[in-house]
């Protein structure tokens, strides 16, 4: 990741972004491994559902547990959240060069390639980096990424309160998220 000293304001991020300059090129290349970058995808509970309601498919066929477990000392196994689901490495929904979900794709993938990490613009690996974007462009990845922010700051206070509540103990592995506790 490359990191660029950006403050949050609409109005400057959406000028740092115009300096960074980025314009897809439908490559595909952070849908499939080996991008340069992980392309492991966290959603919420929200998006599983937006997702999964949109290719008329059961939650559990369009998300995973996030692949990093903490053992607990009962040995119950917690993880924080879900993925998109990944076949031979590519994301599931990444067919024939595009992607299938495009309208109600995941935060992460509507911002990709900036993440904001405090007051930081940051950037992953992409062909597109380098690229004009035009102010309108810019200004709707500032808002996005604004946006983003917003939810998984919300979904992140949601999983604390979920953590301060008594975990159940069961054998097999619990997944932490915004909406409670699910045994998976």
């Amino acid at each position: 990741m490359k990191e660029y000293s950006a403050p949050i304001d609409e109005e400057q991020l959406t000028a740092r972004i115009r300096e960074i300059g980025f314009s897809c090129t439908m490559c595909g290349e952070c849908c499939r491994p080996g991008a340069g970058d992980d392309n492991l995808v966290m959603v919420s509970p929200g998006e599983i559902r937006r997702i999964s309601s949109l290719c008329h498919l059961r939650a559990e066929e369009c998300a995973e547990p996030y692949p990093e477990h903490v053992k607990l000392s009962d040995g119950t196994e917690v993880t924080f959240g879900w993925a998109v689901r990944r076949v031979a490495g590519d994301c599931i929904f990444y067919r024939d060069g595009s992607c299938q979900v495009y309208a109600e794709r995941p935060w992460i993938c509507r911002t990709y390639p900036f993440m904001l990490d405090g007051e930081d613009l940051l950037t992953s690996p992409c062909p597109g980096l380098g690229r004009p974007i035009g102010w309108e462009e810019a200004r709707a990845m500032a808002r996005a990424l604004r946006a983003r922010r917003a939810a998984e700051e919300e979904e992140g206070e949601k999983i604390r309160r979920a953590i301060s509540a008594r975990l159940p103990r069961e054998k097999g592995c619990l997944v932490i998220d915004g909406e409670g506790v699910t045994r998976v």
